[in-house]
């Protein structure tokens, strides 16, 4: 059978022009190089606009305002989506969203670094209306601020109405004011069996007034929580005083040798994903990647290079008689039984020849033999048809049919 239609013409090979299947080629490359790529970095590069409490987080409950405030004002801050970037000088602030949060790297990573968490205050829920937005449903239950940093620091909490007054300042600049409603620390759990010894104490560095820690230093180093977010969130920095205080407070909480603050998301489920795609096009298998990619285009305009036109390609099955004789040949070939067709062969130039010598029809088999016999020449035919039919091999075969041939042929002459 075919596999090249009957009504094949010069229109056909034709079809798309080679700058076509270029274009054609060059877009496909592009954007299967694209996909890749979005698919390698894309868990990297979502924009973390999710009505959560973190730094990218244009919700109320988010932090992005602050971090727009601290870049405005050349603090220099950045967001950290590893958990390997922990080993900076610079103020970390983390910014865990509920108690099943593990913070335990940054706990017990950065003791002599400065960092600030920020406990959770508030259950949200998306707005509908407007992406990225969030809507207050409440206040969590305290044990959800108080169990992110346990069972190491078990805090005691309280939530209640203020009456938005300022809060008292023990050495930290800047004047803030109370959120309505205010969440505090109160002090340290003394029924937790796990509480680390050397964070076992709270310093005070902004109180309500009434007994309450709304930010606290946890021990003698420069580990720091803040009880109510809306200090620092969207909601708070919508009054310029407040965004003012905020500013300073990280600039006195921040160490001396500092470059800038870092936001972490990693723990808000935004860090970095280890993929294997990525490998590809980071050192130092990029170079790998790129030597690939140039192999593959040098063999692509090879391949567009050809010599000349290009041919079309014949059929599996030609039309008429020769091809017809060919393929039956192709057939017995394949089959192993050329051999075998020495006699059948002879039988044939018998044929051929008592018509062509004007045999007597009377004459059948041995009486045929002996009047083709009886013609003079170098050799007589029942020896040739002889040799044809014990033929072992195709050589052998291919030599008597020759002889026979030639025997013909010599007795026209």
């Amino acid at each position: 059978m075919s596999d090249i239609g009957n009504g094949a013409g010069p229109a056909a090979a034709t079809l798309f022009r080679a700058r076509t299947v270029g274009l054609m080629l060059a877009i496909g490359i592009a954007g299967f190089i694209g996909m890749l790529v979005l698919g390698a970095y894309a868990p990297d590069l979502r924009s973390g606009r999710n009505g959560g409490a973190h730094a990218l987080s244009n919700a109320v409950t988010g932090y992005a305002a602050l971090v727009k405030l601290a870049e405005a004002t050349g603090r220099h801050p950045r967001i950290t989506r590893s958990k390997d970037a922990f080993e900076t000088e610079d103020l970390l602030v983390v910014t865990p969203e509920s108690a099943a949060t593990d913070i335990s790297l940054a706990l017990k990573g950065r003791s002599t670094r400065p960092t600030l968490f920020i406990l959770p205050k508030w259950r949200t829920v998306p707005d509908e209306k407007h992406s990225g937005w969030a809507r207050y449903q409440g206040l969590l239950p305290l044990y959800d601020p108080i169990g992110v940093l346990a069972p190491g620091i078990r805090f005691t909490m309280r939530q209640y109405r203020s009456g938005g007054g300022p809060l008292t300042s023990h050495g930290a600049p800047g004047r803030f004011f109370a959120p309505r409603p205010i969440q505090v620390i109160t002090g340290i759990d003394p029924h937790d069996d796990q509480q680390y010894d050397e964070w076992s104490d709270l310093h005070p560095i902004l109180t309500d007034g009434r007994g309450g820690m709304v930010l606290a230093q946890i021990g003698e180093g420069p580990l720091y929580v803040l009880a109510d977010p809306d200090l620092l969130n969207n909601r708070g920095m919508k009054e310029a005083g407040q965004a003012r205080a905020a500013l300073e407070l990280l600039d006195w909480l921040n160490s001396t040798d500092a470059d800038g603050i870092a936001f972490d998301v990693s723990m808000n489920g935004f860090g970095h994903s280890r993929s294997p795609l990525k490998l590809l096009f980071e050192p130092p298998f990029l170079a790998m990647t790129l030597a690939i990619a140039a192999t593959l285009l040098l063999a692509g305009v090879h391949a567009f290079g050809r010599f000349g036109p290009p041919r079309a390609r014949t059929r599996a099955v030609a039309f008429g008689k020769t091809a017809l004789v060919d393929n039956s040949a192709l057939l017995i070939r394949k089959a192993g039984r050329e051999a075998r067709l020495g006699g059948r062969y002879a039988a044939a130039i018998r044929d051929r020849a008592a018509r062509a010598f004007g045999a007597p029809a009377r004459l059948r088999d041995a009486a045929l033999d002996d009047y083709l016999d009886s013609m003079k020449g170098a050799h007589r035919f029942t020896d040739l048809a002889q040799a044809a039919e014990a033929a072992t091999d195709r050589r052998d075969l291919l030599e008597a049919a020759q002889a026979l041939h030639d025997w013909q042929k010599d007795r026209h002459r």
